[in-house]
């Protein structure tokens, strides 16, 4: 099934599809879906980003533990969408599993992290993706992971 969702999916319109803000928001635009498979999407590594004050100064390097959860709420956006609900809904994706995470090239300032992630296991609360996330071609991270349904 193709995308009714109009692309790409601007900064702005990302606030109804995830509860996070500034400055854990780390998806910038999302470019391209195909409801129920695939999202792809991208955050630009700036050098203003409140994490280099202390990773590590002198050397920034975007911490991998930053790349998951970018890479979870690009997830996210497709699960929303592939479900059909929102958070003002009531309903939320918490991070359920991390497996087979592989760290490949650092990220730093200046980067634009190009993500992708297709679902793998759509279960009635819980999905799983594969992901990976990319600097000009090259791989630098990827993982398998899992998002569980939580209801308000």
């Amino acid at each position: 099934m193709t995308s009714s969702v109009e692309l790409p999916i601007k900064i702005n319109e990302l606030f109804s599809y995830l509860p996070h803000r500034y400055p854990i928001l780390l998806v910038d635009r999302v470019t391209e879906m195909v409801v129920g498979e695939s999202v792809k999407g991208y955050k630009n590594i700036t050098a203003n980003e409140e994490v280099f004050n202390g990773h590590f100064p002198g050397e920034p390097i975007f911490p991998g533990v930053l790349i998951l959860e970018a890479m979870a709420q690009l997830s996210g956006v497709l699960a929303f969408e592939t479900k059909g609900t929102r958070p003002a809904d009531g309903v939320n994706y918490l991070f359920g599993g991390v497996d087979k995470a592989r760290f490949r090239r650092p990220v730093v300032p200046g980067d634009r992290l190009e993500m992708e992630s297709s679902i793998i296991a759509d279960r009635r609360i819980m999905m799983k993706f594969e992901t990976s996330a990319y600097v000009d071609g090259e791989l630098a991270c990827s993982a398998v992971l899992s998002v569980v349904e939580q209801s308000r």
